[in-house]
């Protein structure tokens, strides 16, 4: 590898090992900040539309998680095409992605059971609503987020094959 071609290698090597510490923190920090705020919440006994504020800090904490871990899932590719395939070498990247195909481990790296537990106790929280319309209101902001959460990891499952092919084709330009 030439210089720069060298470090250019070494800092998406970073970026990957950045973001994913990243990801980990803002998941975790997002998910503190909506148990203090639902707790506050339910402690004030507010109602209504209050209860759709946790809602979308948990929202929000899933996007940012999603949007990290689609980046550094892309970066993995690039190295994986531009620097081991077209040296003709195998490297981490094509380990790691023949590993997980070989022995799948039920990690979930965009944390959707604990979204989805979390949205389901911001559900339960929410129906202490004193009027009908507000619970139906709620019911559907938590079904919606709950739909994305399945289509963000239906869309995480296929992104490693979709980047590949996608990276391959410019590989071959």
């Amino acid at each position: 590898m030439s210089n720069p071609s060298q470090a250019e290698y070494q800092a998406l090597r970073d970026t990957i090992r950045e973001r994913g510490t990243a990801r980990v923190c803002a998941v975790l920090g997002g998910l503190v900040a909506w148990g203090l705020l639902a707790a506050a919440l339910v402690i004030g006994e507010a109602g209504g539309a209050a209860m759709l504020v946790p809602l979308a800090v948990l929202a929000g904490t899933f996007e940012i998680n999603f949007f990290i871990h689609t980046g550094v899932e892309r970066v993995g590719r690039y190295l994986q095409v531009f620097y081991e395939e077209a040296a003709g070498a195998t490297g981490w990247e094509t380990i790691a992605m023949s590993y997980g195909a070989k022995f799948p481990s039920g990690l979930d790296p965009l944390f959707s059971l604990i979204f989805a537990g979390a949205a389901l106790l911001n559900l339960l929280l929410s129906l202490n609503a004193r009027s009908p319309e507000w619970i139906v209101l709620s019911l559907l902001f938590h079904l919606a987020f709950g739909y994305r959460i399945v289509f963000a990891r239906k869309l995480a499952g296929a992104q490693r094959a979709l980047d590949l092919d996608r990276f391959r084709s410019l590989l071959s330009k």
